[in-house]
């Protein structure tokens, strides 16, 4: 086994399949099956045709950038694969994609509902609540992805 590993193209892989991943949960979860916003329900409600319209595309937008971030990771964790100087260790992987989705989290809701505010988590009286929480959840996933990515390195074969 080689001594100089270098793990930063598998936390960019993780990180990059994280970005991802927490981007389609966000999607999934809260567009789609909760149904409490999509992508431009503060410029246009959802209530209407047209702003159903412009709704489901900004979240077929949304949904692409996800799909790139997951293909970009693929690709990544692939090309980090083949490199005999990698070392294939699960928790820097896990903690890798945990940071990933946590700094979705923290830069989507912080770009999207305090600076553009084109959306709200669940709009209404405690909107800032929820939008403040999922910031919060984000910094949690990121910091406990961290902690596991940098536990003594493990290799696996």
């Amino acid at each position: 086994m080689k001594t100089d590993l270098n793990r930063r193209p598998l936390i960019i892989a993780g990180i990059l399949l994280g970005i991802g991943q927490g981007g389609f949960f966000d999607g999934i979860v809260f567009h789609q099956l909760l149904q409490w916003h999509h992508m431009f329900t503060n410029i246009e409600t959802s209530q209407t045709v047209a702003g159903l319209e412009l709704n489901t595309i900004g979240d077929g937008l949304f949904h692409v950038f996800d799909w790139l971030m997951t293909i970009a990771g693929i690709v990544a964790l692939w090309l980090a694969g083949k490199r005999d100087d990698v070392p294939w260790s699960t928790s820097t992987l896990i903690g890798s994609i945990l940071i990933g989705a946590g700094m979705f989290n923290v830069v989507e809701g912080i770009i999207d509902h305090h600076i553009l505010q084109i959306h709200h988590v669940k709009p209404g009286i405690n909107q800032l609540a929820w939008d403040l929480g999922f910031i919060a959840v984000g910094l949690v996933v990121a910091v406990i992805g961290w902690l596991i990515q940098k536990q003594p390195l493990e290799v696996e074969n």
